[in-house]
């Protein structure tokens, strides 16, 4: 069999190094860290985005580096059974949520996989792992969305809006183009409405997005939270300019449409750096923040304040977290990388004492309010450079609590670990290949990991995290 384009290879047959161009019938058996298909002829390993385990393809090879592929599906030839319809008109062309096509247990299949192949390709007992944690709640969870005005909006077959307005989210590999998003699967229902108030609110008044490519216009971002507990919402308006008047008047508009509408800030961001936690922030209506609890403990959040996305399944993994470390009374437990100090405050709940350690000082700030809000006295915070500040307090914790950035544990913080560490260390991976690499060191230093287990805190997405916990042998 034959295209115009060159010979199509079938599934199983032996052939030369595959070039740009190519034309190849593959089985998808697989999906990679990043949600894409995977399928494999001979030594070879296929990348096709979109495909999913159990479709068979004609797929075009875009490039191959050494033995691993990259490729286009030109035709599906037989859908897979796990396929499902997407719940969002949007999918395909967002760049969020790209597994809504497989169904939610077999994403936690996949996620369950994906770790087991982490755990092996580092050296670690994958039979460690306990059965993954999917979320009872896997539509409209996340209390947090980022949305961007733009310019260059992303046409397609269903529509004849103006090119030049969109207020959405950027298109996958195509960032200066955004998407009309009309309803989000994942963020709080009462937000959906808000959002197409200020679509519609900033058309009619003529109020200029943001072009991506020139830094020019005014509306920047549309930031909206959602309290799963009080039911506060809270909208963080990015502008590139003040034009107070102007904001007022636009979200005085979207108020009193929204009277569910807790409060609104005004974030002047005047640079061309794009992202939309930067800047002056004026309070235009309301507190200016939103109240969330988690685990019975009450936390203020601000525009530009770090929370869970997912609370209830934060929940469900920090409580699983205080269950494996045992803490005793008499505990003293460190909390490295302790943000704005949520698991601090948990931990401090069961121990003598808690110290959180941090790099940014707001974050600090945030921490140490939190301790007061809640009555919690036997929790300290430090602000400043993770290592050095650690190093001095090192040898006073029994447990050490780490929840690293996604490349994993500074080297410093590492070495210290294998010279000097606890008796017990608990390590939250938000990247478990970066997680397993540092735990692989510590069990290879004396450790045993005692307790590992994923946790789905963005169902619909590719991401896991990893909980383990380790124990001097």
């Amino acid at each position: 069999m034959s295209t115009a384009e060159g010979p199509l290879v079938p599934a199983g047959v032996s052939v030369r190094k595959p070039r740009h161009g190519d034309l190849f019938e593959l089985m998808v058996d697989g999906l990679d860290e990043r949600g894409d298909g995977l399928a494999r002829m001979n030594e070879y390993e296929f990348t096709l985005r979109w495909a999913l385990p159990g479709d068979r393809v004609r797929a075009k090879v875009l490039s191959r580096r050494r033995n691993a592929i990259e490729a286009r599906v030109e035709a599906w030839l037989e859908r897979s059974a796990q396929r499902v319809t997407p719940r969002c008109a949007h999918f395909g062309v967002c760049g969020g949520c790209t597994l809504q096509s497989l169904g939610y247990e077999q994403q936690l299949g996949h996620k369950q996989r994906h770790l087991e192949r982490v755990f092996t390709a580092h050296g670690l007992d994958p039979a460690v792992l306990q059965p993954l944690v999917g979320s009872p709640e896997p539509w409209h969870y996340r209390g947090k969305m980022e949305f961007s005005f733009g310019n260059r909006r992303w046409r397609t077959e269903r529509d004849d809006a103006a090119e030049d307005f969109a207020l959405g989210l950027h298109v996958r590999d195509v960032y200066s183009k955004v998407v009309e998003v009309e309803q989000c699967s994942i963020q709080a229902e009462a937000c959906n409405a808000i959002l197409a108030s200020l679509r519609r609110e900033a058309r009619e008044r003529g109020l200029a997005p943001w072009d991506l490519r020139r830094h020019t216009g005014f509306l920047r971002h549309a930031v909206l939270r959602s309290s799963r507990s009080s039911g506060e919402l809270l909208l963080n308006l990015v502008t590139a300019g003040e034009e107070f008047e102007t904001v007022d008047a636009y979200l005085a508009a979207v108020r009193a449409a929204h009277p569910e509408l807790t409060s609104a800030v005004q974030t002047v961001h005047t640079r061309a750096a794009y992202g939309a936690l930067a800047g002056v922030e004026r309070v235009v209506f309301g507190a200016g923040r939103i109240e969330e609890q988690l685990l019975g403990l009450r936390f203020e959040i601000s525009a530009q304040s770090f929370f869970q996305a997912h609370v209830a399944q934060a929940e469900r993994l920090f409580a699983a977290l205080i269950e494996a470390l045992a803490l005793r009374g008499d505990d003293v437990v460190h909390d490295l990388y302790c943000g704005t100090g949520t698991i601090t405050l948990l931990l401090a709940r069961a121990a003598r004492e808690a110290v959180g350690f941090e790099l940014v000082e707001a974050a600090v700030e945030n921490a140490r309010a939190s301790a007061v809000r809640n009555g919690i006295r036997n929790a300290r915070f430090h602000a400043g450079d993770v290592l050095t500040a650690w190093a001095r307090e090192a040898d006073s914790a029994r447990v050490l609590v780490v929840d690293p950035p996604r490349a994993g544990l500074h080297a410093g913080v590492l070495a210290q670990l294998k010279a000097r560490g606890p008796e017990r260390i608990g390590y939250i991976a938000c990247n478990p290949s970066a997680g397993a690499r540092d735990v692989a060191q510590l069990v290879a230093a004396g450790w045993k990991l005692t307790r590992a287990q994923g946790f789905d805190l963005f169902p619909h997405t590719p991401h896991v995290e990893c909980l383990m916990v380790l124990e001097r042998a």
